[in-house]
């Protein structure tokens, strides 16, 4: 069976948000490199996806020039490099048709963010029959706002009040109930050093 490792939303977008500083894996792209890494000296596929919301205004805008990987991750001649303008890498995209042509049967999932683009894609990757890896450490997220909590908070401008409100719900518990919600029903959990043991790579 052949596989694709799906590299979402690692982009630089994220960078430029005041949520940045609080969140979990700030070393994703170096995370994200390693699986890559393997993933090439498999010959698996490697799909770069992108995040845009054309005439947002925001980071995710494509007029601002954020719309790029992190510094570190350049694809490699052939790899696909896809925008979606929705939560799941399929929809908006045609990544499926991309898998069915390399005659692809699992996904390994990795990126940003862990519960939102990662999490729905492995969902929805899975309703379509393909066989789901989901590396919870090469993802990234963060802390989740109470929903009631100030406007400001809820949309990440004010990470102080974010972090010291006690209804916000903790970037590793939200990785936590991510692998709760995946496990055994739409995909298997594995670590970087499942896929990409630190050892086999230089």
């Amino acid at each position: 069976m052949n596989r694709a490792l799906i590299v979402i939303d690692v982009q630089e977008s994220f960078r430029r948000r005041p949520l940045w500083e609080a969140v979990d894996r700030p070393g994703i792209a170096a995370r994200t490199a390693r699986l890559v890494d393997a993933a090439r000296a498999a010959g698996d596929l490697v799909v770069w996806v992108l995040h845009a919301e054309p005439g947002s205004g925001t980071p995710f805008d494509p007029a601002s020039g954020h719309v790029r990987l992190m510094d570190g991750l350049d694809p490699a001649a052939g790899e696909p490099v896809l925008t979606k303008t929705s939560r799941n890498a399929f929809t908006t995209t045609g990544l499926q048709r991309v898998l069915t042509r390399r005659g692809v049967g699992e996904l390994v999932v990795c990126g940003i963010q862990t519960e939102q683009c990662c999490e729905t894609t492995a969902r929805v990757g899975a309703d379509l029959g393909y066989g789901v890896v989901f590396v919870t450490d090469a993802t990234a997220t963060f802390p989740i706002a109470h929903r009631d909590a100030p406007p400001a908070v809820r949309a990440g401008q004010d990470v102080a009040a974010l972090l010291a409100d006690p209804r916000t719900l903790p970037a590793a518990a939200v990785a936590e109930r991510t692998e709760y919600a995946l496990a055994g029903r739409f995909a298997r959990i594995a670590s970087l050093d499942d896929l990409a043991p630190a050892g086999r790579l230089h």
